[in-house]
């Protein structure tokens, strides 16, 4: 694990490399892992917080709609996974490997195979959430009402699906090369449209029409294209280190980003799928009101996602950019650095959110039966969240070093306790609380995996 002469002498700054590529090798790990994600922790908490701004918004339309909203959530967080987590990590990692090791040339290239790939995959999503959608969340326990809402916010959000994945193939292209502040002042900017926009658009205010649940739809896709437009023209213009060029698509540079992008997908897809198998299993026990109180608290999990890839985003650049550089055992350190803060940070939201569920829960609504299975799943599952952002921090650091084998395996592991234990318990005893403490073992089986096989170094074993 330790770096060779030979490594050593690769990581000294050759004629292609930067002075902020050559910082992501030789900077102090602490205060360079904090300097590089304080901008990201602050937007995808203002980020964040906007989506639960208009979750309050929409809630004033009543239980269906707050429930229709928990439906789609699901499908929503899998694109913003996949597209800024998974492939945005595919796309990062590739362009710092690139530049870690001196192929400027190849950097440049990845920009235009980033996007060719980001084009595709939102379309591909788009075409299957439209055409199948209602048999969706009419699986996931939508009916009546709340099914009705369900499918005018889809349709709208899922329609221009293709500029969410345009805006993180942009971003992800600027993070590869070190520089976390432009696309989180970018981000940041658009919220201040989206925040007044969106309840504009769903109750009427001044000259807007009042579009209802469909109206908070409309305001994000106003957000994406905005944030596309920005940062497309920053890396048009040649300012970002990886700049874009019209050149020849290479298989060798899409499996660069697949390679890492692909297998993380299936990663965010894990936690989607267990969220909304999760829902179905209480949509079905317990009815339209239990779900809006399971989607509500699931909510405050997902939003340690944005939280974690905050940290995250980095770690994919300095790992990436330190393993390209052939200084493994500071990649490693740099990881286990940045698990450990996850832990600290997650950690504290899931306590507070057990002691306290109805501080979150109120927020969105008073529905007794609303606040009763959130305040469960809360209490059950809030003191394990420390184990879902150490993992979640492991798992984005393990896509700097292009290996996701056990970040896969801990979250099929996750699954498997979640649900299909969840099922037998639920099953056997009627009750949610069971469900809910299968669903934190499952955090604690994922995280506790993670960390066991980056510890002892897997990432560098032969393959």
């Amino acid at each position: 694990m330790i770096a060779t002469p030979a490594a050593a002498e690769a990581a000294e700054p050759g004629p292609a490399m930067n002075a902020r590529t050559h910082a992501l090798i030789h900077g102090p790990i602490v205060p360079l892992l904090l300097r590089l994600s304080w901008p990201n922790i602050v937007v995808m908490l203002a980020q964040t917080s906007t989506g639960l701004i208009e979750t309050w918004f929409v809630a004033r339309l009543g239980t269906d709609a707050l429930a229709g909203m928990a439906l789609v959530f699901p499908g929503v967080m899998l694109m913003q996974m996949i597209s800024g987590g998974a492939m945005g990590g595919g796309i990062s990692s590739a362009i710092a490997r690139a530049l870690g090791s001196g192929r400027r040339d190849d950097a440049d290239a990845l920009v235009l195979h980033a996007l060719v790939i980001n084009v595709v995959l939102a379309l591909i999503f788009t075409a299957l959430v439209l055409l199948f959608g209602p048999q969706l969340y009419t699986a996931l326990g939508g009916r009546d009402g709340s099914l009705r809402a369900a499918l005018q916010y889809s349709n709208v959000v899922f329609a221009g699906n293709v500029l969410l994945w345009v805006m993180n193939a942009l971003a992800s292209v600027i993070r590869g090369t070190g520089n976390m502040l432009f696309p989180a002042l970018v981000i940041c900017g658009g919220i201040f449209i989206l925040v007044p926009l969106s309840p504009c658009l769903i109750f009427g205010i001044g000259p807007f029409p009042a579009l209802g649940i469909a109206g908070g739809g409309v305001a994000v896709l106003v957000y994406y294209a905005l944030g596309t437009i920005v940062l497309g023209a920053y890396v048009a213009s040649g300012r970002n280190v990886a700049r874009f060029r019209l050149a020849p698509l290479r298989w060798r540079l899409f499996r660069d980003i697949l390679v890492v992008g692909a297998v993380a997908a299936i990663s965010s897809i894990q936690t989607n799928v267990t969220i909304g198998l999760a829902t179905s299993l209480v949509g079905a026990s317990a009815g339209p009101a239990a779900v809006a109180g399971f989607g509500t608290g699931a909510r405050l999990e997902y939003l340690l996602v944005p939280l974690v890839f905050g940290l995250g985003a980095p770690l994919v650049v300095l790992v990436g950019t330190n393993i390209g550089a052939g200084q493994n055992a500071r990649a490693l350190r740099v990881a286990l650095v940045g698990g450990a803060i996850a832990f600290a940070m997650t950690e504290t939201i899931g306590i507070v959110a057990a002691v306290w569920p109805r501080l979150w829960l109120e927020l969105f609504g008073h529905d007794p039966a609303m606040l009763a299975t959130g305040s469960a799943y809360l209490r059950a599952v809030g003191p394990f969240y420390g184990f879902f952002g150490l993992g979640l921090a492991l798992y984005f650091a393990s896509q700097g070093a292009g290996r996701l084998k056990w970040p896969l395996i801990a979250g099929f592991t996750r699954m498997f306790v979640a649900i299909v234990l969840g099922w037998f318990a639920l099953r056997a005893t009627g009750s949610l609380g069971w469900l809910f403490a299968c669903l934190g073992l499952g955090l604690v089986a994922y995280g506790g995996m993670v960390a066991t096989a980056v510890a002892r170094g897997t990432w560098f074993a032969r393959r």
